[in-house]
């Protein structure tokens, strides 16, 4: 199982109070799949992604990536495993705005001790294979929308992550270029990838193989047993 999660639960200090957000959360991902994680905004989606992405650590339960516990690790550790084993896509692109898309692209290879010659390299196979191999040179304000989420994409991808983990992809594209972002997210997991999406739009969710619904911080049909999960 590439993903098991048992019983997690997260709360937050507000104006000194524990505000609950997540509720046991029980969830089994397997390697390869394509899964669309669909809630209403506050429904606790994204502290879920969080979670999984392990840029947070819940307060209890159990959470197992590759068989590992994360629970464990230090955060040290947790930045190579992220490193290593998970790309993020977020809605708002969150590219470095002085930087082009080459060298944007380049950043987790920098970080991962590649040296510069290499990493131009790679940046631009990578960009060539999301489309954008005439755009290299160019800066996040020369480039559409669509165009961005392309550049994250293969940022998230350069280091060849078994899991990408997508955060409301197409919240800021319009139509067409959501529909693009969609056939490229198929594309890469029908090469492996495993993709978790988090979305609040049902058209969005569709495109998944397996949709679950998280509402008031509790999943539903997380588990490959349950039957409450859809599956397409």
């Amino acid at each position: 199982m590439m993903i098991f999660m048992k019983g997690i639960c997260k709360s937050y200090g507000v104006e000194g109070m524990e505000v609950p957000v997540l509720f046991d959360v029980d969830l089994e991902i397997r390697e390869g799949e394509y899964i669309a994680i669909m809630g209403p905004s506050g429904s606790g989606k994204s502290t879920l992604m969080n979670i999984l992405g392990c840029l947070d650590r819940s307060d209890s339960g159990t959470y197992l990536l590759d068989e590992e516990d994360v629970s464990v690790l230090s955060e040290n550790q947790l930045s190579e495993l992220r490193l290593k084993k998970i790309g993020f896509v977020f809605q708002t692109f969150q590219l470095l705005p002085r930087e082009t898309a080459l060298e944007n692209v380049c950043l987790p290879l920098v970080y991962a001790g590649v040296d510069r010659a290499k990493r131009k390299e790679l940046a631009a196979e990578a960009l060539k294979n999301v489309g954008l191999g005439d755009r290299l040179d160019f800066l996040p304000s020369q480039l559409s929308g669509g165009q961005k989420q392309r550049v994250a994409i293969a940022r998230a991808m350069i280091n060849g992550p078994k899991i990408l983990l997508a955060d409301e992809p197409t919240g800021a594209l319009d139509q067409t270029s959501g529909r693009q972002i969609m056939d490229l997210f198929r594309q890469l997991n029908r090469e492996g990838t495993t993709v978790i999406m988090i979305t609040h739009d049902r058209d969005v969710a569709d495109h998944a193989d397996r949709i679950l619904n998280i509402v008031d911080g509790r999943l539903r049909g997380g588990l490959l047993s349950e039957k409450a999960g859809e599956a397409k």
